[in-house]
């Protein structure tokens, strides 16, 4: 059985659509399938249209959330509840075809543990794409997990996965995709075409899109401590270095080559500030890894699922 996820956020009537089409199309396909609806603290009446679905079809099984945690911690919610021996999470603007959901649960049947459907080009507008280009190549270059061309954001995963995540993954100041990929298994990469879809306005506002950068930077990379460690090595062998050279200018120096030394008060600024800015500047990013500890420790849920 397949678990499909659906995201629901101010989703209203398009969560009809979605479920009839999904259902003629893996009926067709002879694929049994759940549809596991997470509304993600909606205040109009998504979650009521997905309860009555939810009342008439027995594969349909609705779920609210206690507030707007995201789409990446209503993606952690649906693998923690859903019962199928494979999953995926889709959202609700049928941008990528169902077509590869097909395709995917094909791949699937033949061994594949981690497959991750990712767009062939982005036509998103000159900013956008270069935001998004830049983004994926930093967090290719600069932490442990590898994203395709374009980046991803989706993945279909056996039951294997799915239990790994619910028993061992805290899903706090993280996201689902970093998850699957730092767990490994060989992961399958599907290229898609992105249809016309639904013409709805962006959900994902400047706020959360820095805080999925951080979370996605933080949780997958040690790079900023280790450059950290490396800076603080290179200036105290910088600085030794600079101790010697003035003790043997003050002892052993020719004052016809080196000149007078006067004290001034130009250079003491300049390095006092340099230092100053370099011991505040690794103080926060030591600061941001010292925060998601404490928030780890506090073991408090990462998202909570309203009772029915």
């Amino acid at each position: 059985m397949l678990s499909l996820i659906l995201l629901s956020y101010f989703s209203g009537e398009r969560i009809t659509k979605v479920h009839n089409k999904l259902s003629s199309l893996l009926s067709r396909e002879n694929i049994d399938f759940e549809l596991i609806i997470i509304d993600d603290g909606s205040t109009d009446n998504s979650f009521k249209i997905a309860q009555q679905l939810d009342s008439r079809y027995e594969n349909v099984k609705s779920f609210q959330l206690s507030k707007n945690y995201s789409s990446h911690y209503a993606i952690f919610a649906g693998l923690s509840v859903c019962k199928g021996d494979c999953a995926m999470p889709i959202p609700d603007d049928e941008q990528q075809p169902y077509t590869s959901i097909v395709d995917m649960y094909r791949i699937w049947e033949k061994g594949a543990k981690v497959i991750i459907p990712y767009r062939e080009k982005r036509n998103d507008g000159f900013l956008n794409d270069l935001l998004s280009n830049t983004y994926y190549k930093t967090i290719n270059f600069l932490s442990d997990v590898t994203f395709p061309q374009g980046g991803a954001d989706s993945f279909f995963i056996d039951r294997e996965l799915i239990d790994l995540i619910n028993d061992r993954i805290h899903p706090i100041n993280t996201s689902s995709i970093i998850e699957v990929l730092r767990l490994g298994f060989s992961p399958t990469y599907y290229p898609y075409v992105r249809v016309k879809g639904i013409n709805t306005k962006s959900r994902w506002t400047f706020k959360k899109k820095i805080r999925l950068f951080k979370d996605t930077f933080f949780s997958s990379s040690t790079w900023p401590i280790k450059i950290i460690t490396n800076l603080g090595l290179f200036f105290s062998l910088f600085a030794f270095g600079i101790i010697v050279i003035y003790t043997y200018i003050r002892f052993f120096g020719n004052p016809d080559f080196w000149g007078e030394i006067f004290p001034g008060w130009t250079s003491t600024i300049i390095i006092v500030s340099f230092f100053s800015g370099l011991i505040l500047f690794s103080l926060g990013i030591i600061a941001e890894y010292i925060w998601r500890i404490y928030e780890e420790v506090k073991a408090r849920p990462g998202f909570i699922i309203k009772n029915k």
